[in-house]
């Protein structure tokens, strides 16, 4: 006899589910493929409920209203799973049931809300799993119940770092640190989640710990050197540079850093070896020749700079420094048009480089295009308002517009200011900042 009015061919298989929930004494799940009945039966096995009974069914067991039946399966497995307890979310786990397991935990903290260390269990099998922020919301209710249960703090950065959230790392590792100063990694991940938000000063505190306790990281001690570079600790660089070049001596970049080191001590003459050997060593290496160009341009040396920058946009048509400081080199020879070029192109490319707008700003003004001046050192201004010769050439442009006041008030920020005692470091000349840090593997 057909079940429920259905045909022999249509009967498939039947999963009963016997358990007093609500007052519901049994349910009926019509399931027309047996392999869809052994992957609920198994799964009905994983969470552990013991009081379902699995097998085909006669019509007189059948809910007579098939349409009830999603219903009160869904009560069922619900009074099921809340009676899930620590030790299922264990014994799966160490099955290797880690989804299974989160969701054993899961049931665990509805049934306690106050329950921190199961949220802090489910937080360790969603990092497995690579869920990061499930695991960090799950981490930051473990520690909302109990802000000193061990190891957590550790975990959230570990989460947060996991998806590049490096500042939102920094708080729980500075925690997991204060908690325990002697934790090596808690201060590791700490100076690369300052190094990751730009805070090179930080960086290099925390970092100079660990590099220290480390000596053969050379990943961690170029994290460092680059730290102390951009911190403008340039002996701490220095240091740090060497040591890598005495493992690595044919490393272009290294030899780059250590020049880049030596410019930001004003010592041009020894910045200039490093980036020679550099060259050298790697003649296509990006911004050698920019960075060898500059130093030469610093020096004044100006032929061997437009070399240097030549090669640097033979290889890097897009370079804008390179662009923006040949420009400048041709204002110098007189060659406006040339320079205007050169100048504009910079511009288009990157709207941060100060001496472009300057020297487009200065060469205009030459061609009496004096608003067009005027915008362009206005620019320059707004880059940098302490420097004082673009004020005083505003000014001028300003008086041969008739523009008195404006003038005047150009010439007073000159009186107020003090010039730089040193140009830009080439650091900054070459990047905006080093590269960000690649997550730690688990």
């Amino acid at each position: 006899m057909a079940p429920l009015g259905l045909t022999l061919h249509e009967r498939g298989f039947f999963v009963c589910f016997a358990a007093k929930v609500n007052e519901v004494k049994a349910a009926c799940l019509l399931l027309t493929n047996p392999k869809t009945l052994l992957r609920l039966g198994d799964q009905l096995r994983i969470v552990g409920c013991s009081r379902w009974a699995i097998g085909k069914l006669y019509p007189k067991h059948c809910v007579k209203k098939p349409t009830l039946v999603p219903a009160t399966i869904a009560l069922l497995i619900a009074g099921c799973v809340q009676a899930q307890t620590p030790a299922d979310a264990i014994a799966l786990q160490q099955q290797g049931k880690l989804a299974e397991a989160v969701a054993a935990w899961q049931a665990v903290t509805r049934k306690n809300p106050r329950d921190a260390a199961a949220f802090a269990s489910m937080g360790v099998l969603l990092s497995r799993q690579e869920k990061y922020a499930e695991a960090a919301s799950a981490y930051t209710k473990a520690l909302s119940v109990d802000p000193k249960l061990p190891g957590v703090q550790l975990n959230l950065g570990l989460a947060e770092f996991k998806q590049g959230h490096f500042g939102a790392a920094i708080r729980p590792f500075r925690k997991a640190l204060a908690a325990d100063p002697q934790n090596l990694q808690a201060r590791t991940l700490l100076g690369i989640s300052y190094y990751g938000e730009k805070q090179f000063s930080d960086a290099a505190k925390h970092l100079g710990v660990a590099a220290q306790a480390d000596p053969g990281n050379t990943e961690l001690h170029h994290m460092l050197a680059q730290s102390c570079l951009w911190a403008k600790q340039y002996f701490c660089a220095l240091q740090e540079f060497r040591q890598i070049l005495q493992r690595d001596p044919d490393s272009a970049t290294a030899h780059m850093l250590t020049g880049q080191a030596f410019d930001g001590l004003a010592k041009t003459p020894e910045a200039i070896a490093e980036f020679q050997v550099a060259a050298k060593v790697s003649p296509k290496e990006p911004n050698v020749h920019f960075g060898l160009g500059y130093l030469y341009w610093k020096s004044r040396r100006y032929d061997e700079a437009q070399q240097e920058f030549e090669t640097e946009l033979s290889l890097d048509p897009n370079n804008a420094q390179a662009l923006a400081h040949l420009g400048d080199i041709e204002m110098k020879k007189n060659n406006l048009e040339r320079a205007l070029e050169l100048l504009q192109r910079s511009i288009e490319l990157k709207k941060d480089i100060r001496i472009a707008y300057v020297d487009a700003g200065t060469i205009l003004a030459r061609q009496k295009r004096y608003a067009e001046a005027a915008n362009a050192l206005q620019h320059a201004v707004a880059l940098d308002p302490e420097e004082p010769e673009t004020h005083y050439q505003l000014g001028r442009v300003y008086q041969t517009m008739n523009k008195s006041e404006q003038a005047q008030r150009e010439y007073a920020k000159v009186r107020q200011l003090h010039k730089k005692s040193v140009d830009e470091d080439l650091a900054r000349k070459m990047s905006d900042a080093p590269p960000s840090p690649s997550p730690p593997s688990q």
